[in-house]
């Protein structure tokens, strides 16, 4: 008896020794940390970092694991299901309602130190906010920009707008109609994603698309202010001739070659795609970014920050935390920050001398960054399907003069409450 007591006990002891997950006797812990940097830079400024830490931290070990922003929504949606999801995870803000909803998420509230909390503005912690939890670090984030060809509107004669003084919607209309004509655009909009650049733009001029009322129930109402931007962008391409149709379902990538050729005065891009054009442009090309127009609320427009998020079933939520802390620290989010070409949300990041150089327009940047809000589809429940099933297609057929501003109304309320309704039961 006194044998096969003992050899349970063994066997109990060496079944928690399996599946303890790591500790003081065990070895050091391993995080799996998913990124989706992408560009050289940024994956280098990734891998980096990660190597930092595991060279200072040898008792919690980071697995850097390469993600892709093509397939990151099912791909963790899978990895969730099935147990498998990495410790910290890498996403936007506009992805994260659905998996904190659904319990996937660590809430933050009680995990994030108060350095990072503070250096953080509220209206950026606002967008990883679901309900009364806090699930992802918002920690890098970019403006809607015009990229220009500085010689084409210096010669032109053109107000050139700045961020004390933008150009106005109406007038952004009136000046693309005046650099138009010989086969050549005042701009070129590549809309292969139309709902978050209509929506994040529309807020300028008041648009907020989606309402809550005090039960937290979710609808979309098209009103005036949610008509600037879509119309403005139906008239250049269906009525003025001053943009092309033909790019409407092109990324924005696909836009620079005719660009550097001189096809298009200006195209709205993130203000990250500075990059590519360094990269591409011809030798002597000269381009300057310029602030997106302005309605009643000024240059505010909407934006979906990269964050960083911790896994619900992680059995090692303080580690993961501590990870993200060090990765975010002012002098490792600069680095961040100057590898993907975009804006850090932290204070104390954002005021670094390397981000407020005239040297690629990073100043401008830095000059909107006051201006960004959350995009107002952020904490709708079902956003997704309705992006996909209803405003995608709706946007996508009046922009190209399929159907008009009232049968677009229609579907984006009719047929979006629909879906939403559907989330919120």
């Amino acid at each position: 008896m006194r044998v096969r007591i003992a050899a349970v006990l063994a066997l109990v002891l060496l079944l928690a020794g399996c599946t303890g997950g790591g500790g003081p006797d065990d070895g050091p812990i391993t995080l799996r940390f998913q990124s989706l940097a992408w560009q050289e830079e940024s994956v280098e400024a990734n891998k980096e970092l990660v190597r930092e830490w595991n060279a200072s931290h040898p008792d919690v070990e980071v697995e850097y694991v390469q993600g892709s922003w093509d397939s990151v929504h099912d791909q963790l949606l899978t990895s969730f299901e099935g147990g498998e999801a990495p410790d910290v995870i890498h996403d936007a803000s506009d992805d994260l309602a659905d998996f904190a909803y659904g319990g996937y998420l660590a809430d933050l509230t009680g995990l994030v130190p108060e350095r990072l909390r503070s250096d953080i503005p509220q209206r950026s912690w606002e967008t990883a906010t679901f309900g009364d939890g806090v699930y992802g670090v918002p920690f890098l984030q970019e403006p809607r920009v015009l990229i220009a060809n500085a010689t084409w509107l210096k010669e032109s004669g053109v107000r050139i707008p700045t961020p004390e003084r933008p150009w106005s919607w109406a007038e952004f209309r009136e000046i693309t109609g005046r650099l138009s004509g010989d086969g050549r655009y005042g701009v070129a909009w590549p809309l292969k994603d139309p709902v978050s650049a209509t929506l994040n733009l529309s807020l300028s001029a008041g648009g907020q698309l989606f309402h809550r009322d005090a039960d937290g129930k979710v609808t979309v109402r098209f009103e005036a202010g949610d008509e600037v931007v879509p119309r403005t962008i139906h008239d250049q391409v269906g009525e003025d001739g001053s943009a092309p149709g033909s790019l409407l379902g092109s990324g924005g990538s696909d836009t620079l070659p005719g660009f550097f050729a001189g096809r298009y005065a200006m195209v709205p891009l993130g203000f990250s795609y500075r990059q590519q054009i360094v990269q591409q442009a011809p030798k002597g090309f000269d381009w300057q970014v310029l602030p997106a127009p302005a309605g009643p609320d000024g240059l505010t427009q909407g934006v979906s920050p990269q964050t960083l998020s911790i896994a619900q079933d992680s059995p090692h939520k303080k580690e993961a935390a501590a990870f993200i802390d060090f990765l975010l620290r002012p002098p490792n989010m600069v680095r961040l920050a100057l590898g993907d070409w975009m804006l850090p949300t932290g204070s104390r990041a954002l005021a670094d001398p390397a981000l407020h150089t005239t040297k690629d327009d990073w100043a401008m940047g830095t000059a909107l960054a006051a201006h960004l809000r959350p995009a107002p589809a952020q904490s709708v429940r079902g956003y997704p399907e309705w992006k996909d099933k209803v405003a995608t297609p709706a946007f996508q057929e009046y922009y190209s003069g399929a159907i008009g501003l009232g049968e677009l109304r229609e579907r984006l309320e009719e047929d979006g409450n629909l879906v939403l309704a559907r989330y919120q039961r």
